[in-house]
């Protein structure tokens, strides 16, 4: 509307913060002030709200079936021995463990067993292993990248997750509680 409106610019000055960026537009007070009292600035206006009351629109429907998708993924969580729960879960902490290694500058692999676990950090890495390994929750969100909606489909399958969990195994309610504080 600025271009269609009021044309060049009356001067045009470099970037007051980075050099590199492209010339300022500045306009006279007097023409943008003549252009908006101006029937083609009113009609500009209401085709701009127009498009922009649809695209919102649009939007909301694209969050919508986000959401949607995410309240039918099934989420099932498998019911282990507890012994053999905690059994895998150190066996994947140890395994994540490891993979830090490639990726974290420094960061040396401390493999710990079964027997030398603490409480906490034990239910911690229980939840870990049935998050990780035992449902889709990073796959489901890849498939969402960019899209409207993710950040709140993200918060809805994090906690029906936890739900799951904590209806699963409710000596792990309180770690899937404190996760879900986290956030």
């Amino acid at each position: 509307m600025i271009r269609q409106l009021l044309g060049d610019p009356d001067l045009l000055r470099s970037h007051p913060h980075f050099r590199s960026a492209p010339r300022t537009r500045l306009y006279g007070v007097e023409r943008v002030e003549a252009a908006e009292r101006s029937e083609e600035f009113r009609a500009a206006s209401a085709v701009a709200a127009r498009r922009s009351a649809a695209a919102r629109a649009a939007a909301l429907r694209r969050r919508r079936e986000v959401l949607a998708r995410i309240a039918a993924e099934p989420i099932e969580v498998p019911r282990l021995p507890p012994e053999r729960l905690a059994a895998l879960a150190v066996e994947h902490r140890n395994r994540r463990d490891e993979e830090r290694v490639l990726w974290r500058r420094g960061h040396v692999a401390a493999p710990i067993t079964l027997e030398r676990a603490e409480s906490g950090a034990l239910d911690r890495w229980k939840v870990d292993y049935l998050r990780h390994r035992l449902t889709r929750c990073d796959e489901v969100l890849d498939e969402l990248y960019g899209r409207t909606g993710r950040a709140a489909a993200e918060e809805l399958l994090r906690g029906r997750i936890y739900a799951a969990i904590a209806k699963a195994y409710p000596d792990l309610a309180r770690e899937c509680e404190r996760r879900l504080g986290d956030r």
